[in-house]
């Protein structure tokens, strides 16, 4: 079922998500001071590739800087990006079909809005 989902997510929506990811990732690492937003880019760029059989987890070792990073990814990007899931998961959820789509798409609000810290691991 999780192959299933994926690839409806996949043609729907998360390809173009995807690269929307990817080149705020490759934009982020031409600014030298801005990689690590890039490389949190582009984890969450797989993770909209590819949402359903993955979950967000915490990172023990995730320290201060990690916090400051959010504050400032939140003030710049984050909450534009939550915005625009916030709006396709309510589009999504207008279908049927769309409803579990729409609900990957509120699952991936809290990875957008404060991406550091946090680690996409796989769900057994």
């Amino acid at each position: 079922m999780r192959t299933l989902l994926n690839i409806i997510w996949l043609v729907l929506c998360g390809f173009w998500m995807a690269v929307g990811y990817l080149i705020a990732g490759a934009i982020c690492c031409v600014l030298i001071v801005t990689i690590p937003f890039g490389l949190a880019s582009f984890r969450i760029a797989r993770y909209a590739f590819w949402p359903f059989g993955r979950t967000v987890v915490d990172r023990r070792d995730a320290g201060a800087a990690s916090c400051v990073g959010n504050v400032v990814w939140f003030v710049f990007a984050g909450w534009w990006l939550a915005l625009g899931h916030v709006f396709t998961g309510i589009a999504l959820c207008l279908t049927i079909v769309g409803i579990p789509l729409g609900v990957a798409n509120f699952k991936m609000i809290p990875v957008s809005l404060v991406p550091l810290g946090k680690e996409i691991v796989e769900i057994a």
